[in-house]
């Protein structure tokens, strides 16, 4: 007789049968953007191609290239991304790239007149995770739990009150990446920049200590409300950056020129495209 339990994947033992090594640790990058399902549906292709190449761009200018080079288990989820990366660079991730992001999602933003502005939530844990080298692997808790902190109340708030024409991107920390990248005092950010919150999602059995870090904040941070007459602090202005680029996302965007003046707009032709790889000219 057949044996139809013979065509079934092998799974794994159960948990607790018997012990084996932990995946190696990862560090886990996960970005979404504020109101793709707003968007008018024509944008939604256009949009979902910017971010891993704002993604790209922004590491590259940070200095962390190697770290979009040699990705693991990279993924769209279409109003987002998700990657995963060697965990010693989780400080350099903290700073300088999520200000340099930051920046990059600014510039693009400037002159994008009549559209909705890019506005990114980034999620950032650490945590043990298989890389099976296909579209199964980084699958695990903690990969879990960086959505999850992407979803919560407090980062959504910052983007919700915040304004939109200078705070383009809130971070929130797992408390074991702050811990051992902030506390440690391996991040050059002063631990005073991040502010612990209550991390809940509606809908789900979700609730974790965690830090948010709003590169250039312009309200108050959830659950911290400004002394009467003082501004929320830190503060922050938009920074100057005259820096000549070009931010591409195929069939979609392409935005030319400085912060301060000469940028255009373009609707790429699908024909006439220019290499996406070319990315951003300093």
């Amino acid at each position: 007789m057949h044996d139809a339990r013979a065509q079934l994947p092998a799974t794994s033992a159960a948990p607790h049968s018997r012990s084996r090594p932990l995946p190696p640790y990862r560090g886990i990058l996960a970005v979404d953007l504020k109101g793709f399902t707003e968007r008018p549906a024509i944008d939604h292709e256009v949009v979902s191609r910017a971010v891993p190449e704002m993604l790209r761009i922004s590491l590259e200018r940070a200095g962390l290239a190697r770290l979009w080079t040699d990705r693991l288990f990279p993924a769209t989820t279409g109003d987002g991304y998700v990657l995963g990366f060697d965990p010693a660079l989780m400080p350099l991730v903290i700073h300088p790239w999520l200000d340099t992001l930051q920046d990059v999602v600014a510039e693009l933003n400037v002159h994008a007149l009549g559209t909705a502005p890019l506005r990114l939530r980034v999620g950032l844990h650490i945590g043990p995770l298989p890389d099976t080298a296909d579209g199964f692997g980084g699958n695990g808790t903690a990969r879990t739990d960086a959505h999850r902190l992407l979803d919560s109340r407090p980062v959504r708030a910052v983007l919700a009150e915040h304004s939109e024409h200078i705070t383009h991107v809130a971070a929130i920390l797992s408390d074991r990446c702050h811990q051992d990248a902030v506390a440690s005092g391996y991040t050059g950010r002063h631990r005073d920049w991040f502010h612990e919150v209550p991390a809940t999602v509606d809908g789900k059995a979700f609730a974790q200590r965690a830090w948010l870090y709003v590169p250039a904040p312009s309200g108050p941070l959830p659950g911290r409300a400004a002394p009467a007459g003082r501004p929320e602090a830190p503060t922050a202005t938009p920074r100057r950056h005259d820096v000549t680029g070009v931010l591409r996302a195929e069939r979609g965007i392409i935005n030319t020129g400085s912060v301060h003046g000469g940028q255009h707009l373009t609707n790429l032709d699908a024909s006439a495209r220019p290499d996406l790889e070319g990315g951003l000219d300093d």
